[in-house]
C-alpha cells in the first residue's frame, strides 16, 4: 500500500482544498489519501456547524468519491456529521471505488475548545481493511491517549489514521508524541494537518507518516504539501516482534 497524507491551507476554500488535493494526487498512484479533521467545512470556531453538517453521504463525500473513483484511491477525511440524533466531529473513509468503508466519531473533543459545545461524542476506536491492510481511524486529541493507539493495535490495525487540526503551540504532539504512539504499538500512524491560520487560530502544520520504529519518514513542507510512504507490513511484524510491547502489557 502506499499512504499519502494531505496537508492544507486552513483558509482555503472547499473548491481550492479539492482542487489542491487532486492536482497532489495525480500520478502519484496512492493506494490511501489521508485528509485533516473537518476538511470539509474547515476547523473554525466560528463556523455554524448545525447547517454545515452533512450526512456521511452528503454532497461533499460525492465530491471525495467522484475523485476516489477518477484516481482509483481510497480517501478518508474530517467533515462535520449530521446524524439522527445531533452533529458529530467525524471522518469518513470511502474505498476506490467511492464506497462507503467506515466512519468515526471523534469520543474526546478537543478541551477548552469551540467542539465541546458544538459536536456530540462518538464510542470506541473505528476500524476497516483497504488493500489488504488493517486501518484503525481515530481524529486529533484522541491520538495524546496511549489507550487509544493500543486499542488500535489491539484490534489488529497495522496502520492508525489521524486526522487533526493542531494547534500552532502544541508542536510537540506531533514532533514527540505521534512518533512515541508508533513506536511504543509497532505501527503506522498518518497524521494530516492544516497549516496557517483562520479566524484566530493559528495551526501547526504537523502533518507526517511515521513508521512502526517512531521513525518520521515523511513531513510536508508548507501551509499546502502532499508526502507519501509506502506501507511494509513486515516492518509492523517485526517492530511487533523486537519489542513485544502489546504482549507483556496485558501482564501488568
Amino acid at each position: 500500500m502506499k499512504l499519502g497524507v494531505y496537508q492544507c491551507r486552513a483558509g482555503a476554500t472547499q473548491d481550492e482544498k479539492l482542487a489542491g488535493l487532486e492536482k497532489h494526487m495525480a500520478g502519484q498512484h496512492c493506494s490511501l489519501v489521508l485528509c485533516p479533521e473537518l476538511f470539509a467545512t474547515g476547523y473554525d470556531a466560528k463556523a455554524d456547524y448545525g447547517k454545515l453538517a452533512e450526512a456521511p453521504t452528503g454532497p461533499f463525500a460525492k465530491r471525495m468519491a467522484g475523485l476516489a473513483i477518477l484516481h482509483g484511491t481510497a480517501l478518508a477525511w474530517g467533515y462535520a456529521e449530521r446524524g439522527e440524533d445531533g452533529v458529530y466531529n467525524s471522518a469518513a473513509l470511502i474505498g476506490p471505488e467511492g464506497q462507503m468503508l467506515a466512519n468515526h466519531r471523534k469520543r474526546l473533543a478537543s478541551p477548552q475548545s469551540f467542539e465541546v459545545e458544538a459536536f456530540g461524542l462518538g464510542e470506541a476506536v473505528t476500524f476497516a481493511e483497504v488493500g489488504g491492510v488493517r486501518v484503525a481511524m481515530i481524529i486529533c486529541y484522541e491520538v495524546e491517549f496511549p489507550e487509544s493507539l493500543r486499542q488500535a493495535a489491539r484490534g489488529g490495525a497495522q496502520l492508525v489514521l489521524v486526522p487533526t487540526a493542531l494547534g500552532r503551540d502544541w508542536g510537540i504532539v506531533a514532533e514527540k508524541v505521534v512518533p512515541t504512539r508508533a513506536f511504543e504499538n509497532g505501527i503506522y500512524i498518518g497524521y494530516a494537518d492544516h497549516a496557517g491560520e483562520l479566524h484566530g487560530l493559528g495551526f501547526y502544520g504537523g502533518g507526517r507518516i511515521v513508521a512502526p520504529d517512531g521513525e518520521v519518514s515523511a513531513v510536508p513542507v508548507g501551509e499546502e504539501g502532499f508526502v507519501t510512504l509506502d506501507i511494509d507490513l513486515d516492518r509492523v511484524a517485526a517492530a511487533q516482534a523486537r519489542l513485544p510491547y502489546l504482549v507483556d502489557s496485558r501482564k501488568l
